[in-house]
């Protein structure tokens, strides 16, 4: 299950995890929420995690690394 996530899109996670995956996803919708236009980018990875994460049980989710790494690839 960890490979079906990107870096960025494990990084996102990581900045929107308090801890289990309904919160998560919750989380991401709020934020997904305050984009603008401009942000289409961000948008778009907000989109692809909460795809995966709704598809994900939340036994997948407690077994997923989600450790953040900022520098770049």
């Amino acid at each position: 299950m960890q490979n079906k996530f990107t870096h960025d899109e494990i990084n996102l996670v990581c900045i929107y995890n308090p801890g289990n995956r309904k919160g998560a996803i919750d989380a991401l919708v709020e934020m997904r929420g305050e984009l603008t236009q401009e942000e289409a980018e961000l948008r778009e990875l907000t989109d692809s995690v909460l795809g995966k994460l709704q598809a994900m049980s939340d036994g997948d989710f407690d077994e997923l690394e989600l450790v953040p790494d900022f520098d770049e690839e």
